[in-house]
């Protein structure tokens, strides 16, 4: 399958955590939260991708391949690979986990080839080819 996602893909990533310190029992802790702007970002991914969920959850192994496309900026060209934030690592970790959770497959550690890439586009946009393998 695979399917295109209109859209200003959210730059909030996995790494947008909160630190929030307190103290319990008198001895320090802290703890990771999601920041708000990344619960916005996974919000938007997942109305986004909420139509596209296959009827059962893929099994076994999977292929997948994302094309990040980000509006144009600062001169550059339709088409010409974006090297600047965020890091692609980090935005597909946001996306696998939505996936996840709308039922794409069961673990996104099923996902045993993927590529992805990332460019300035005059359609902004998440373009994703999800593939079984056999």
């Amino acid at each position: 399958m695979q399917f295109f996602l209109p859209m200003i893909p959210p730059t909030a990533t996995h790494q947008n955590k909160q630190l929030h310190a307190y103290l319990k029992d008198g001895r320090p802790r802290a703890v990771l939260h999601d920041s708000a702007g990344l619960r916005a970002a996974r919000a938007k991914l997942h109305a986004h991708l909420a139509p596209h969920r296959p009827a059962a959850p893929l099994k076994g192994p999977v292929r997948l391949a994302v094309k990040w496309l980000f509006p144009l900026a600062g001169g550059h060209a339709d088409g010409e690979w974006k090297t600047t934030r965020p890091d692609t690592d980090n935005l597909q970790k946001a996306l696998k986990d939505t996936m996840t959770a709308l039922g794409f497959w069961a673990d996104d550690a099923q996902v045993a080839s993927e590529l992805c890439e990332k460019f300035w586009a005059a359609a902004p946009g998440i373009w994703v080819y999800l593939e079984a393998l056999s």
